[in-house]
């Protein structure tokens, strides 16, 4: 039986549905090895008590608009998220706008309104330390007597359970400032990817028999790793091509602006204006500042061996 296709609703009040829902809600920020047990387990559960499966989350992040951290990066996009959710089989995603009126609805609102009204909710799954309502004042007990008073099933991730992961979407986050890359797939359950267009650089780097393809990711909420050189893989006209990354800001040429640098090994095509999704492995150095660009490429070769060598084990 083939996979049901992710339904995406863009607010609370696009969906509908005459199927009695089994609901989970939170960021699903990374969609990581802790995130997979809840949404597998909510997949499960759907199949066995005949309801749809559905996730509801919010954008902007909800730290973005209640904390001081407006500038907050995430380790997915909406759009890589609905991809991860949809391999899991989740029927629905309600992608819900998180505003300050949205924040100001009581518990009791929230509940009645929302998974009553609006989700038609047979069952919750939630974390057991999920706060929510205005000032994030109820817990999992006023959940569990909303449940009782509405006529839905509330099932609570104990403690013992999630720490049993120890993953979290803060310490993912922290791994790839850190450019710990190996860390950041071994949490994630999968390869850290992002996606972007290939642009015209400043062609240097053909100068000195390493071209690049520049790649700018729209998308300026994207958590990447810290500057530095990566090995990588992408999907080119279906077929994968390994490669090197430098992220950072050329220092051997003087350069201020962040950019993203790919070289492809062995290649040798027009991909400008491509839409490419990076997928990053391993991480090689730290980004340097060389003396000359003679230097530089002496040490872009030492960079190439050492990938190649990697996807040689592989």
């Amino acid at each position: 039986m083939s996979k049901k296709v992710l339904q995406t609703h863009n607010s609370i009040h696009d969906f509908f549905s005459t199927k009695k829902t089994i609901v989970t809600i939170g960021t699903f920020d990374g969609v990581h090895l802790g995130h997979q047990k809840i949404l597998s387990q909510l997949v499960e559960e759907a199949k066995n008590l005949q309801y749809e499966s559905l996730v509801l989350t919010f954008f902007p992040h909800p730290r973005m608009v209640l904390g001081k951290e407006n500038s907050i990066k995430l380790i997915n996009t909406v759009s890589e998220k609905k991809q991860l959710l949809e391999s899991i089989g989740i029927h629905h995603l309600i992608v819900h706008e998180f505003d300050t009126k949205f924040a100001n609805l009581s518990a009791k609102e929230f509940v009645e309104k929302i998974l009553v009204g609006k989700l038609n909710i047979g069952k919750i799954i939630i974390g057991y330390d999920h706060k929510f309502g205005k000032g994030r004042t109820a817990d999992i007990n006023d959940l569990i007597e909303f449940g009782k008073q509405f006529g839905f099933e509330v099932e609570q991730i104990s403690a013992e359970e999630i720490g049993d992961i120890a993953v979290s979407s803060t310490k993912i986050r922290k791994a790839l400032l850190e450019g710990n890359i190996e860390l950041v797939n071994q949490f994630l359950g999968y390869t850290f990817e992002f996606t972007g267009k290939v642009i015209e650089g400043k062609k240097i780097g053909r100068t000195i028999q390493f071209p690049t393809a520049n790649i700018l990711i729209e998308e300026n909420y994207k958590l990447l790793p810290k500057n530095g050189v990566y090995i990588i893989t992408s999907k080119i006209d279906n077929k994968n091509y390994p490669g090197m990354m430098n992220i950072g800001t050329n220092p051997t040429i003087g350069d201020n602006q962040q950019t993203i640098e790919v070289h492809f090994f062995d290649f040798d095509q027009n991909i400008y204006n491509k839409t490419l999704t990076i997928k990053v492995l391993e991480k090689i150095r730290e980004e340097q500042k060389f003396d000359s660009l003679e230097t530089l490429q002496l040490q872009l070769i030492k960079d190439e061996n050492f990938s190649k060598s990697y996807f040689d084990k592989l």
